[in-house]
């Protein structure tokens, strides 16, 4: 496993959530410190979209689908710039890239770029969506997705949970699950 140093080259998401990143469960920390290419394996179930326009959002997105559960492999390639997270869950697989913009998170996911904040609220890590672009152009307030996007931990996994629906068109994705920290295979 590669972590990085505390004080060296911090992590995105230390950068973000400053001080309070302290708050946050040791398992959280420790997955938000890996760098380099990490191999992690886990558990996902995943829930379908609610509706056909739902379906094809998800597909522009890259996201799951449809329903299930089983095993997840994790890729990430983190520095202290950037990050790839790729979930190769069993139906699917979704590649997201991240970088710090402006004092927050942001993801690109297939057509859209989506921008959080990040906040600890009783031991969790929420990420609330603040902004999004898709195909370039931005996002009316009427139309942003309720995004719930979540991850706590105990002993050596992560858990998470994340849905996000759009109005008018339901579920676009939801899928939860957990990480296994250790041992974390890593390579180069």
């Amino acid at each position: 496993m590669h972590e990085s140093p505390a004080t060296d080259a911090l992590s995105l998401y230390e950068r973000v959530l400053g001080a309070s990143y302290s708050q946050l469960p040791t398992a959280v920390q420790r997955f938000h410190r890996l760098a380099g290419h990490t191999v992690l394996t886990g558990w996902v179930q995943t829930q379908a979209p609610s509706s056909l326009p739902a379906r094809l959002l998800a597909f522009c997105l890259g996201t799951p689908r449809r329903a299930g559960s089983g095993p997840l492999s994790f890729e990430l390639d983190a520095s202290a710039e950037a990050e790839c997270w790729t979930r190769h869950f069993p139906t699917r697989t979704m590649t997201s890239r991240m970088r710090l913009v402006a004092g927050k998170i942001q993801e690109k996911l297939g057509a859209a770029r989506l921008t959080f904040g990040l906040s600890v609220d009783d031991g969790r890590l929420r990420m609330e969506l603040e902004g999004l672009r898709f195909m370039g152009l931005p996002c009316p307030r009427w139309l942003m997705p309720q995004v719930v996007a979540e991850e706590t931990g105990k002993d050596d996994q992560l858990h998470f949970r994340v849905a996000a629906g759009v109005p008018l068109l339901g579920t676009v994705a939801a899928y939860d699950g957990h990480l296994d920290l250790g041992p974390v295979q890593a390579s180069s």
